[in-house]
């Protein structure tokens, strides 16, 4: 495993990191035998969130926390913990959003959940327009300050969202967030746009979520054949499907078999790869649900792929940005 600085700070990280979202997780046993699978193949970043829990259900919100506390017991001076805050938790008027009173009722929970006494990086789930950013971020900065968080975060922001929270940090002398955590991967790069140059910049590092494009990278799915039964875009209309592989998409995925195959690897794999190799990226977030998907997706990490091959990738996927939009219009 590889080990990298966090953006500007000097706290080292792996760069697979485990995203305990569960989507396709239902049995708790075997998401702590997944924690420390992990652990063991070297990964030392876990990326949680207070709403996070088994199946990715709301229902279970905060699971995800106890899970990660269990499974880590005993281990953990030795992994870098995330979670985040912002998203709804319950129906109350106080129960989402930044507002200093929900960042700090939360944070209590969160630690409770995680049996742990600090977070090493808390980030801002969302942007949050219904309350003043100089509120979030105060509050945050008085978390690092009680030693509860080590270094903050914002998830989800745009370019100018940023640029506007590191100026506020500036002005209240608090610590810069070190990281931002957007959705990244072959067939999303509408971050290059204007968030890499900022990225580069200021020195701020990047953790890459959905970085295999919600499945359609993992190796199941190409143009023309129908999803595979039982599997996650089996569940959404067939015209959906077809409509997020149309075009320079569904070239992209063919262009990835076709490599994958050529190189003697999976195309997860090869789409994680090529997220890694991004200069701007820290971290790609590896969204596994098994063991056997955690082993795949470890092995990226020591795929050797030419240049000319990550090349290839970057011309056949050249301005896509709008799977998750053809997503919304299903």
């Amino acid at each position: 495993m590889e080990y990298v600085r966090f953006g500007s700070a000097g706290v080292k990280v792996s760069r697979l990191a485990l995203g305990l979202g569960l989507r396709g997780q239902m049995d708790e046993r075997e998401a702590e035998r997944l924690i420390l699978r992990a652990y063991d193949g070297g990964i030392n970043l876990f990326d949680c969130a207070n709403v996070y829990g088994l199946g990715d259900d709301r229902a279970y919100a905060g699971r995800s926390e106890e899970i990660l506390g269990r499974a880590l017991k005993g281990r953990r001076d030795d992994v870098v913990i995330t979670s985040k805050v912002v998203s709804a938790v319950g129906p109350g008027p106080n129960d989402r959003g930044g507002s200093h009173y929900h960042i700090m009722r939360e944070v209590d929970r969160s630690l409770r959940r995680l049996d742990t006494d600090r977070i090493d990086i808390y980030l801002l789930h969302s942007f949050d327009a219904t309350t003043p950013l100089e509120e979030q971020l105060r509050t945050l900065d008085d978390l690092v300050r009680q030693g509860k968080v080590r270094y903050t975060g914002v998830c989800n922001y745009q370019a100018w969202q940023v640029c506007h929270a590191l100026w506020i940090q500036q002005q209240l002398n608090a610590p810069p967030l070190i990281t931002i955590q957007n959705r990244y991967s072959l067939l999303d790069r509408e971050l290059e746009r204007e968030m890499f140059p900022l990225l580069r910049h200021f020195g701020i590092g990047m953790m890459a979520y959905s970085p295999l494009a919600i499945g359609l990278l993992s190796g199941m799915y190409r143009p023309g054949e129908p999803p595979p039964p039982g599997s996650l875009w089996a569940k959404f209309p067939q015209e959906a499907f077809e409509r997020a592989l149309s075009g320079a998409a569904g070239a992209t995925v063919s262009a990835a078999h076709e490599l994958a195959a050529r190189h003697g690897a999976t195309v997860a794999q090869l789409a994680l790869k090529w997220v890694l190799s991004r200069p701007e990226v820290t971290v790609a977030i590896s969204g596994a649900d098994t063991d056997a998907q955690m082993e795949e997706n470890l092995g990226a990490v020591d795929l050797q792929l030419p240049a000319e091959d990550l090349e290839l990738l970057d011309r056949v996927s050249a301005g896509q940005d709008a799977v998750a939009e053809r997503m919304q219009r299903r």
